[in-house]
């Protein structure tokens, strides 16, 4: 027995020192992958800048080293930022060593708006004489909308070419919610809002498809009138092309009808590429691809550090939506950044980027506040990428001048509430039953398990209507229109660019880098720096932070066993009603 115990605490101190040296072996690791990703970068002479754009294109990145590896407390969803790629196309223009860009899209994983402020940065790139070369083993539509802008569009001899026509596409559960008893009680404000049709109806309503072939109409015209311009194909004609369905047909007939300009197997573009570069046919194409070029340093003017700033404020997801993730906008931490932009006095001017769908009424209000002070100190320039709708054009209201993009989707000036109802599915269907006892009449008004009675209806509409109200305010003061002009393109309504641009509720069309010169130009200055706000976290730290999470929830598991699920519906049960509670407070600018 005591050799027993003997060899099993061995085991167990041994078990604890393995795992002790592991974890200082790979916070060692760690550390030092870390420490490479910030080293700086050099290039030497006839490079070529890679476009594929195969990662999914967010705002901006956090530059963490893990993003790529496969360790806990990491998705391993790979990342590229839209304000890394935008700067390296400038950074390339003017870098004598960046011989020209190669293109080699195929499923560009970004919003329309996004691929269109790629598409004119290198419409921009094309101004310096370099050469773009585009070439597709299977290009997506909205990878084709970008290659079109290169010199030489090249498709593989047996390679594939999308181009169909845009399509909205939507899910209705109102059958499925009645089959299982669940009732979802909606009261909103705006014939136009969409986002609660699924639980009301089988199919759109008359408005909603009338906003719907409105917009997707817009982003399609737009689409065809930039790839017309660069291909010199009618619009007529490409839509023909799209009618046919090219994604099916053969390479020669892309060829034939212009959307490509020659068929090339690999070996033959890097021949291309050599011959652009001027490289021997004995060496490879020097090249590099956007994650490195960016840690190149940008050329100086030889002055020094610009004191003078331009803060740029990313407002990117949903706003205080629970379960948003990382991409979500906390309205706290967004207002404090632009209370911290502000107040430093070195930051002259602000760009709000913004690329959310809304969410919360009151996180946009506190943003809102936010921006209406900082554009009473300083200029404020909006900035709209793929989506600023609802909540994301409410805070977006108060900013001196709106900028949008001609395929940015905004407006969805509206609101709602949504009260979930399970009684019937818990009773009915599972047999659960619930007794309550309340020490006023409506002491129980958001209940999951009752509908609300008549005078709860009345008392939730009007305080939708009263945030409705709010909402057109805000804009009418922000866009200086009535209240009565705002509700005549409210209603919840939802906007493309040319279609908001023509009603008031953006001022031009531009990029981020067009709201960033708009800024410098308001502010009147020469020299600045860009300081992007909220500060980044630290991705090692963060590391640190999911790692302990990871080890607290397999401790739970070890603990409850076969309860672990039974705890985690619980948790998920609290969590929802928590949101609940904090209803009508929270309802949403969806």
């Amino acid at each position: 027995m005591k050799s027993f115990l003997k060899y099993t605490l061995a085991t167990i101190v041994g078990v604890m020192i393995a795992g002790f040296l592991m974890t200082i072996l790979s916070i060692g690791i760690l550390s030092s992958l870390v420490s490479m990703s910030e080293k700086t970068v050099a290039i030497k002479d006839k490079t070529v800048l890679i476009l594929r754009l195969e990662q999914q294109i967010v705002e901006r990145t956090n530059k963490s080293p893990f993003s790529d590896l496969d360790l806990p407390g990491f998705s391993g969803t790979k990342e590229i930022g839209l304000d890394d790629i935008l700067s390296c196309i400038q950074k390339a223009k003017t870098d004598n060593k960046i011989k020209g860009i190669y293109l080699n899209p195929s499923m560009v994983n970004a919003g329309l708006a996004t691929v269109e402020e790629i598409r004119n940065a290198l419409l921009d790139f094309k101004e310096s004489g370099k050469f773009i070369y585009a070439y597709g083993e299977a290009l997506s539509q909205k990878a084709y909308y970008l290659a079109s802008v290169a010199d030489q569009v090249v498709m593989n001899p047996k390679g594939m070419l999308e181009l169909k026509g845009l399509s909205a596409q939507r899910l209705f559960f109102k059958n499925a919610l009645e089959k299982v008893g669940i009732e979802m009680q909606v009261i909103r404000h705006g014939k136009f809002k969409a986002a609660v049709e699924p639980y009301l109806l089988e199919k759109m309503s008359p408005e909603n498809r009338l906003q719907t072939e409105k917009y997707i109409g817009s982003l399609w015209s737009q689409m065809l009138e930039d790839i017309s311009a660069s291909r010199g194909i009618s619009v007529e004609r490409l839509n023909d092309l799209a009618d046919g369905v090219t994604t099916f047909q053969l390479a020669d007939y892309l060829l034939a009808n212009g959307l490509v300009d020659s068929l090339k197997y690999k070996d033959q573009v890097i021949d291309d590429l050599k011959q652009l570069t001027r490289t021997r046919e004995s060496k490879d194409v020097r090249s590099i691809d956007v994650d490195d070029y960016a840690r190149v340093p940008a050329p100086t003017d030889g002055k020094g550090l610009a004191r003078d700033k331009i803060a740029v404020i990313y407002a990117s997801g949903g706003i205080d939506m629970p379960g948003s993730g990382t991409e979500g906008v906390d309205s706290e931490e967004l207002s404090r950044a632009i209370r911290q932009a502000r107040r430093d006095s070195s930051i002259k001017a602000i760009v709000l980027r913004i690329n959310s769908p809304g969410g919360s009424a009151y996180g946009s209000e506190v943003i809102w506040r936010e921006v209406k002070l900082a554009a009473e100190t300083k200029p404020v320039v909006a900035s709209m990428g793929d989506v600023a709708a609802s909540g994301g054009y409410y805070i977006a209201a108060a900013a001196d001048t709106i900028l949008a993009d001609r395929t940015t989707i905004t407006g969805s000036i509206g609101i709602f509430g949504v009260i979930p109802n399970v009684g019937e599915l818990m009773t009915d269907k599972l047999g659960i039953t619930q007794d309550v006892v309340n020490t006023n009449a409506h002491s129980d008004i958001l209940s999951l398990t009752r509908s609300l009675t008549n005078f709860e209806k009345a008392l939730m509409q009007n305080y939708i209507e009263e945030g409705y109200r709010t909402f057109t305010g805000r804009v009418a003061e922000g866009r200086d229109m009535t209240m009565e002009a705002v509700d005549e393109v409210g209603q919840g309504r939802v906007w493309a660019g040319p279609d908001a641009l023509e009603i008031g509720l953006v001022d031009q069309y531009g990029g981020v880098n067009d709201a960033i010169q708009l800024a410098k130009k308001l502010a009147g200055l020469d020299r600045y720096r860009i300081k992007s706000l909220p500060e980044i976290k630290d991705p090692f730290e963060e590391w640190l932070k999911e790692m302990s999470g990871s080890a607290r929830m397999w401790l739970m598991q070890q603990e409850l066993g076969e309860a672990y699920p039974v705890y985690q519906h619980l948790k998920r049960i609290k969590q929802t009603r928590g949101v609940l509670a904090r209803m009508p407070y929270d309802i949403q600018l969806d």
